[in-house]
């Protein structure tokens, strides 16, 4: 793992918040991909191709396939113990949700390379010359906003790895970071103390490496979608802006057509992602919600154990906050676009412009009446109306099992 390559983000990032006036001359999306191919794992046919990289990978898909299955395996001597059952259960979904990441990322590499590579190509997205519109502000917010997410994110991750990896040091029943088991009960510390400090090893720093790939994937996912809307906003800046020029009309009609062409480019850009990111969205929700409905269940059957019901409040917290952080970031694309049409109304000016200028601008105003959404079909989109569902089914399955167990 090359660390001065993974750590670039953050220097950058941190040089950007001091400094007011300073630029990155790259969007946030493509230090995120620096970090993942610093972590060997940013599964493209270009990076394939480097030496032992295609070995790395595939071992990588083996050693997360045996940390799966011995988890699963290990759930079968949870049976009969409600509590432990919902610990296995919600690290196996963890689980399986990495192991499907990693698995549709090697199909779908290539994709998201070539996404993340013209969304950076066309950052900042302004029109550069002289007079341009005043984008930074913008720029800086989302950059800025990417590396506290990083931060953030990075140092709750160290703390749950510490606890995590250290757990066996002062929890009694327990004995590995994760619950797993092994054939020959090689898992057993009093039976098989060598093949159990290797399993010990194996999982603390797997769970390093593939959690810490997890963040990066999350990361750039959720900055790609900010991204496309920094490009939203930009564009409604040149609609709103497009007599500073004061251009005569044949100018005045290139410059509509350009915008009318990078309008189209961010739905052409926004229908890939959405394509890219179609199977991951669907997992995502799926195992979001699983995890909060065993939360609640485990906390109702619990509710008497102050310890286990507070254990699962927080699992519950988790993954309602990585949907709610979605489905934000869903709803911000969503209303960012509605102001497209209304800046495009504003640039009309009847004592400018030609009739193809003012056709320009009835076409960006016709596609403008309709938001551009964060969805994975046949799901509903991601934004805050479709959240506010999922947290009243929650406390619909939540009021169902109060009164049945009453």
């Amino acid at each position: 793992m090359d660390i001065l390559r993974f750590l670039k983000f953050f220097k950058v990032g941190w040089r950007i918040y001091r400094d007011p006036l300073l630029e990155s001359s790259h969007s946030s999306i493509y230090y995120w991909r620096e970090q993942m191919k610093a972590m060997a794992l940013f599964t493209t046919t270009e990076e394939r191709l480097l030496p032992y990289r295609s070995t790395w990978h595939t071992l990588v898909h083996i050693q997360i396939v045996i940390f799966f299955a011995s988890m699963a395996f290990g759930l079968t001597e949870s049976i009969g113990d409600h509590v432990q059952m919902g610990r296995d259960l919600a690290f196996i979904l963890g689980a399986f949700f990495i192991m499907f990441k990693t698995s549709y990322f090697c199909w779908y590499g290539d994709e998201l390379d070539q996404v993340i590579s013209d969304l950076d190509a066309l950052h900042p997205w302004a029109q550069k010359g002289p007079n341009p519109v005043e984008y930074q502000t913008g720029k800086r917010w989302y950059f800025v906003m990417a590396f506290f997410l990083a931060t953030l994110w990075s140092f709750f991750l160290c703390i749950f790895l510490l606890l995590l990896i250290t757990s066996p040091m002062w929890v009694h029943q327990q004995n590995l970071p994760f619950h797993a088991a092994f054939p020959f009960q090689w898992h057993e510390k009093s039976l098989h103390p060598i093949s159990h400090a290797l399993i010990y090893l194996f999982q603390s720093y797997f769970a390093v490496y593939c959690l810490t790939w997890l963040l990066c994937i999350e990361g750039l996912s959720v900055c790609i979608y900010a991204e496309i809307t920094f490009g939203i906003e930009v564009l409604c800046l040149e609609l709103r802006h497009i007599h500073r020029h004061n251009y005569g009309p044949k100018e005045l009609r290139m410059e509509t057509n350009r915008l009318v062409k990078l309008h189209q480019k961010i739905v052409e850009i926004l229908d890939r992602t959405n394509d890219v990111f179609h199977g991951t969205l669907i997992m995502q929700m799926g195992v979001n919600f699983s995890l909060v409905s065993l939360s609640v269940l485990e906390a109702v059957e619990a509710r008497k154990d102050p310890k286990v019901v507070a254990q699962f409040a927080v699992l519950m917290l988790l993954a309602l906050g990585h949907l709610s952080m979605w489905s934000y970031c869903g709803d911000l694309l969503s209303q960012k676009s509605l102001q497209i049409s209304e800046a495009a109304y504003d640039a009309y000016d009847p004592t400018k412009g030609s009739k193809d200028v003012y056709r320009d601008l009835c076409v960006i105003i016709t596609r403008g009446q309709k938001p551009l959404i964060m969805r994975a079909n046949p799901f509903p989109s991601f934004n805050l109306i479709n959240y506010s569902a999922i947290l009243n089914q929650c406390y619909g399955i939540l009021t169902f099992l109060l009164k049945t167990l009453d």
